[in-house]
């Protein structure tokens, strides 16, 4: 782990916001429309204290077993984002705990999901994750396969979908990735006009390499790391 000092994160959280504030101006977007999650993964309660501190209260985690032994000693206000891989046996404290989740990629998952909600009473909002490249590594819903997956997805009363995620094949050039980003936002206009009283407003998409590209594209939800916490 590659330890920050505090006073660092405070720096880069307002480069970032820099680096935001730029790629709204030269998209024509305001600002208010992209939200900057900071992505905690192994790091330090320390570290998402001082992001707080900094006014950022939407935090990313991978693994659920992680986040769950950092929340009970958290700033209550902060909203938590599940952005990795949900196995079905997690699925009970995502419900549990997470703000968002990001990666539903499967309806036997939007279902197991949905009845978890249920029974707490509540509804949970989600994110269809998309799969755009062809690693082996990489979840998600096939693009061809997408329209009935939200289809019925969006018939569950317990989850409401919000949009769509991807991870994109990484790319050392930013703009190689754009085509991905183009696709996943075409993606989520396709679902809109075919169910037009959907309200789809987000698209989590873009990490601290390539998140201005993302933003240029239409990304609401960009998840960053490095850029705030140093490397892991």
């Amino acid at each position: 782990m590659n330890d920050v000092p505090l006073s660092a994160i405070a720096e880069n959280v307002a480069a970032v916001r820099e680096r935001m504030a730029a790629a709204c101006r030269r998209a024509g977007r305001p600002l208010a429309e992209v939200t900057l999650i900071a992505v905690s993964k192994t790091k330090p309660l320390v570290d998402i204290q001082a992001a707080a501190d900094c006014g950022i209260y939407d935090i990313g985690e991978n693994r659920v077993q992680e986040a769950l032994a950092k929340i009970p000693h958290a700033p209550p206000q902060l909203r938590w984002h599940l952005i990795g891989h949900l196995q079905s046996n997690k699925a009970k404290p995502a419900v549990e705990h997470f703000h968002l989740i990001h990666t539903v990629d499967s309806l036997a998952l939007a279902q197991r999901l949905d009845r978890l909600a249920r029974e707490r009473q509540k509804v949970q909002p989600v994110l269809l994750q998309v799969k755009l490249g062809d690693e082996a590594t990489k979840s998600g819903v096939v693009p061809t396969a997408l329209p009935a997956l939200y289809a019925a997805v969006r018939t569950l009363p317990n989850l409401h979908v919000r949009g769509l995620m991807t991870i994109p094949p990484f790319c050392p050039d930013p703009e190689d990735v754009r085509p991905y980003f183009r696709h996943l936002r075409e993606l989520r206009d396709a679902l809109q006009s075919e169910f037009p009283s959907d309200a789809l407003p987000e698209l989590s998409m873009g990490m601290s390499h390539d998140f201005e590209v993302a933003i240029e594209e239409g990304a609401t939800l960009i998840r960053v790391g490095t850029a705030i916490f140093g490397s892991r």
